[in-house]
């Protein structure tokens, strides 16, 4: 079968090849992939700067946010031959540490886990895979295609509980949010925003064009200023970029009582001067936190589920600006302007429903 692999930490070594089936050690249920979704993290590893080969091999299979149809599984269990499903990216430690021994393996504190297309185990960029039931989740069939956006949709459903669960710390009652990046992650996050009732502004460089329009169609509301001329102390900030200026920005801009959660990964590297006094004051009088947030387990994936359901599907597929056949994998890492997420076609996507 063909899959997209690359030699860990070195660049330009991605490679489209043959590879033998998947092994039965890795379950019993046998996937065919239909698509997997590109992100920031498998640029980092394309580009040599990131990623894991498997225990005693040179080559790592890529992708980790996927979509695929079941081709074989047990009889009796809860996934049927034909469910459209995604496989969760994570697996807990073998130790275990104290938090993957209760399946709560995205705060693994031994950095033993593994990741499939990431770290130590190959994803999901082949034609088949194998998975066990209890790391793959049923995908509503109506949704098709649009279960691959249920790996990302995952991250920011995680987010939101970590600020739920801060906020909570006392009466909790927010009103508004303000995500900062208007990529997958920062969409998505404004979607669930905008599922819990809140008022959503979203914040990006980009002036016009699908990504202004799509947080319009949710009924947010769109800037491309500095978060200053926002004119809000939002209950929630959610912090998609990763970039430093902006990340600093946003903590002296969160309400009285509020909550930020960092979701973006910065590249480091880059010197800012701030007052470190000022900002230190304001979030100690103000009551403010800051969380930071990887990865989902499990939990975090259902509720993904279930939000997505819920969408406007329609809404959804304009996330979704590129597919790009397997073949032509190279083109999915040349950025358009317009692009939002782009998605490898493993096997023909058009006929999902």
């Amino acid at each position: 079968m063909k899959a997209l692999s690359v030699i860990p930490l070195q660049a330009g070594s991605a490679t489209l090849m043959d590879v033998e089936e998947p092994p039965t050690s890795d379950g019993p249920i046998l996937v065919e992939t239909l698509a997997v979704g590109i992100c920031g993290t498998d640029i980092e590893i394309l580009s040599g700067d990131y990623g894991w080969s498997p225990p005693g091999r040179e080559r790592l299979v890529l992708g980790h946010e996927s979509l695929g149809r079941v081709l074989d599984a047990p009889a009796g269990g809860s996934i049927k031959v034909g469910d459209l499903v995604v496989g969760i990216v994570r697996r807990p430690d073998p130790v275990p540490c104290a938090n993957c021994a209760v399946l709560e393996w995205d705060f693994c504190r031994n950095g033993q886990y593994t990741e499939r297309g990431i770290k130590e185990h190959d994803g999901y960029l082949s034609e088949r895979y194998r998975i066990t039931a209890d790391f793959v989740v049923k995908v509503d069939p109506d949704l098709g295609v649009l279960g691959v956006l249920l790996e990302p949709t995952s991250v920011v459903a995680k987010a939101w509980e970590q600020v739920d669960r801060i906020g909570g710390r006392a009466h909790w009652a927010p009103r508004s949010v303000l995500v900062t990046g208007a990529g997958p992650i920062g969409l998505l996050a404004a979607l669930l925003g905008v599922q819990r009732g809140l008022e959503v502004h979203v914040l990006d460089r980009m002036t016009d064009g699908v990504k202004p329009d799509l947080v319009r169609a949710l009924g947010a509301t769109y800037h491309s200023g500095p978060i200053a001329d926002v004119g809000l102390s939002p209950d929630v900030i959610i912090e998609c970029t990763g970039v430093s200026s902006v990340i600093l920005d946003a903590m002296g801009h969160v309400g009285v009582g509020g909550v930020m959660c960092l979701t973006g990964v910065s590249s480091g590297g880059h010197t800012i001067n701030v007052d470190e006094g000022a900002l230190n004051r304001a979030m100690v009088l103000e009551n403010v936190a800051v969380v930071g947030s990887v990865n989902a387990n499990r939990r975090h994936y259902e509720s993904a589920a279930v939000a997505l359901a819920a969408a406007d599907h329609d809404w959804l597929s304009r996330l979704i600006t590129r597919r790009v056949p397997l073949e032509q994998w190279s083109d999915a890492l040349t950025r358009h302007d317009d692009d939002v997420k782009v998605v490898i076609e493993v096997a023909p996507t058009r006929g999902v429903a």
